[in-house]
């Protein structure tokens, strides 16, 4: 596990944040390395995966949302 400087308040939420990190990989047609180092990733490459999971995390949010209206 690597050392990161944000906490997550449930730890399942870590092998969910994983999951999703490869399936976007994958989406994309980036190749990730399954032993977790991806030093040699371009930073484009990188910002891509980071943003497409930000929006499939607000899209996941919004739905979760539209099921609280009455």
């Amino acid at each position: 596990m690597t050392n990161r400087s944000n906490t997550l308040v449930a730890q399942q939420a870590m092998a969910a944040l994983d999951q999703l990190k490869y399936e976007v990989a994958q989406a994309l047609g980036i190749q990730l390395q399954p032993n977790g180092y991806n030093g040699n990733l371009a930073t484009r490459d990188a910002g891509s995966i980071g943003g497409n999971i930000t929006r499939r995390l607000i899209q996941m949010a919004e739905q979760q949302l539209q099921g609280y209206k009455r």
